[in-house]
């Protein structure tokens, strides 16, 4: 048996995970994530996937990151059939996810035809949309961490907890010769979580591996001197000054952890009081949406109950429609909004005045 690694992105970039692994048993991929970034890096989620979609046996997804799992929805429009596997909690964060980024995609597309028909320019066609997303869904096949999973002939993989997002995983991969014998071992980290995260433990992972795949975008890196109660203070300091005059405190935000995590050290702070009892408005449907999904899995996180009691909070609200988003400016008191995006390039955040 022969068998073969292909990097088909987040090689020489920091986005659009996908690994082929081929044998002539089948072939697997682990992760299809969309290109982010400038717009030449954009520009290559257009282009044709350098292999036969149809011809791919499964599919195996560390996470639900966009960067990792948004070409799914094009894979299977381009006629990949088979299984899709990964964690209970990352198959329900994806069931948002994706449509949310298709939805994106259509708009931005819009936007541009706009532009290119008054310019006497060609239109175009968004990668996918909403409807092409939520039509993926059904290959989805949740899988548990830490038991191995047969996903195609010759292949089996296992889940490690990457503690970097709500279900997040590194997979171990065994690739075994077609008449038998010893089995070749990859692990691919997908994204790894640092130290002292506030709703996950510290990341797992097997030994004796053959070969290891591993995302290094900030391999060089040594992050010193973070800690919760380091994080929770600068939190309350910059809460503090925005007190003064009173008015709004606009939190951009990314709508899936890093909106919880926020939540949980603000209340947090209440409670201590570290800070008075200030209204949290999260003006996001995605971050309704992704909160909702990480109640349900609360058990699988550190702290999980600290963000049910914090979701529950009288003092935060969620606003569901344009109406209630517009609402919050007629509020002359001391508030908080978070609200997407994280990068400040879309969502309702654009439109706060």
């Amino acid at each position: 048996m022969s068998l073969h690694l292909h990097f088909n992105g987040a090689a020489r970039t920091v986005t659009g995970s996908c690994f082929l692994l081929e044998t002539d048993a089948a072939r697997v991929l682990v992760d299809c994530g969309m290109f982010q970034g400038s717009k030449s890096e954009r520009e290559l989620n257009y282009r044709d996937f350098p292999f036969q979609p149809a011809g791919i046996s499964a599919l195996c997804l560390t996470h639900a990151h966009i960067d990792h799992s948004g070409l799914i929805p094009k894979l299977v429009k381009a006629g990949f059939k088979g299984p899709i596997y990964a964690t209970a909690a990352t198959v329900d964060l994806a069931s948002i996810m994706l449509p949310d980024s298709g939805h994106i995609q259509e708009l931005e597309v819009d936007q541009l035809n706009r532009r290119n028909r008054r310019r006497g320019r060609p239109t175009v066609a968004p990668i996918y949309t909403a409807e092409d997303a939520v039509a993926c869904l059904g290959q989805f096949r949740p899988v548990p961490y830490s038991e191995w999973q047969p996903v195609a002939p010759g292949f089996r993989a296992r889940y490690w907890n990457a503690g970097h997002l709500l279900g997040s995983a590194s997979i171990e991969m065994e690739v075994t010769p077609d008449g038998g014998g010893e089995p070749i071992r990859l692990l691919f980290s997908g994204d790894v979580g640092p130290d002292h995260r506030l709703l996950h433990p510290d990341p797992d992972g097997p030994v004796n591996l053959d070969y290891v795949v591993l995302e290094a975008t900030y391999g060089d890196t040594d992050r010193t001197g973070v800690t919760q109660e380091r994080r929770r203070r600068l939190l309350r300091d910059e809460v503090r000054a925005a007190m003064q005059p009173s008015g709004v405190l606009l939190i951009p935000s990314f709508a899936v952890e890093r909106t919880q995590e926020l939540l949980v050290d603000l209340l947090e702070l209440m409670e201590a009081g570290e800070l008075p009892d200030i209204p949290v408005f999260i003006d996001s449907p995605l971050a309704t949406k992704a909160s909702a999904i990480f109640k349900k899995h609360a058990g699988e996180l550190r702290n999980g109950s600290d963000l049910v009691q914090a979701l529950g909070s009288r003092w935060v609200r969620f606003t569901e429609s344009v109406e209630e988003s517009k609402a919050i400016d007629r509020i002359h008191s001391f508030h908080i909004i978070i609200a997407a995006s994280g990068m400040c390039e879309a969502g309702r955040r654009c439109h706060i005045n």
